[in-house]
């Protein structure tokens, strides 16, 4: 597209996008379906940008894309919904175990990397080398996430073994 057209979208996004913003909420009541919806109309719009310039309210074929969207996400919820109500209740699932609650929580304690790396290692069965080249590292960075992640547990478990009133020098 020249350069233009794109200067022609790019105002009227700047001019709409609040406001299509605030109507998605109003649709849908939720900040983050509201935004995905708004992104998705745009994206539709630039894909067409030259038929959809031409009409008289580009903003209301807009509003129309957003309400559309809507009405798909409602009529998709109903679906699941109805499916699920349809279904026999699955069998209890016992609670998880003391042992895996403490490892969850310590894990929740480590860098995001050092976690990503110690959940495709542990417990998806990857090697460094698929580890290295899923996250865009080296071997050598993977390794080291691998081994502070390691050290990172075993401390953050350490401290949930030692009472309250040990940790404070009591």
């Amino acid at each position: 597209m020249s350069l233009s057209v794109k200067v022609d979208f790019d105002m009227f996004y700047r001019d709409t996008s609040r406001r299509l913003l605030r109507y998605a909420y109003g649709l849908t009541g939720d900040p983050a379906e509201a935004q995905d919806l708004v992104q998705e109309a745009y994206a539709r719009a630039w894909q067409r940008w030259r038929r959809v310039s031409g009409y008289e309210d580009p903003e209301a074929w807009l509003r129309l894309v957003v309400n559309r969207l809507s009405t798909d996400r409602w009529r998709r919820l109903f679906v699941r919904r109805d499916h699920a109500t349809a279904q026999p209740p699955g069998p209890t699932v016992p609670p998880p175990s003391e042992d895996v609650v403490l490892l969850v929580q310590a894990m929740r304690t480590l860098p995001a990397a050092h976690r990503r790396a110690l959940a495709l290692h542990y417990l998806l069965d990857r090697s460094i080398a698929e580890i290295a080249v899923e996250t865009g590292a080296s071997a050598g960075t993977v390794k080291s996430w691998l081994s502070r992640g390691r050290a990172g547990l075993a401390a953050a478990l350490h401290r949930e073994e030692i009472p309250e009133g040990a940790r404070r020098g009591r």
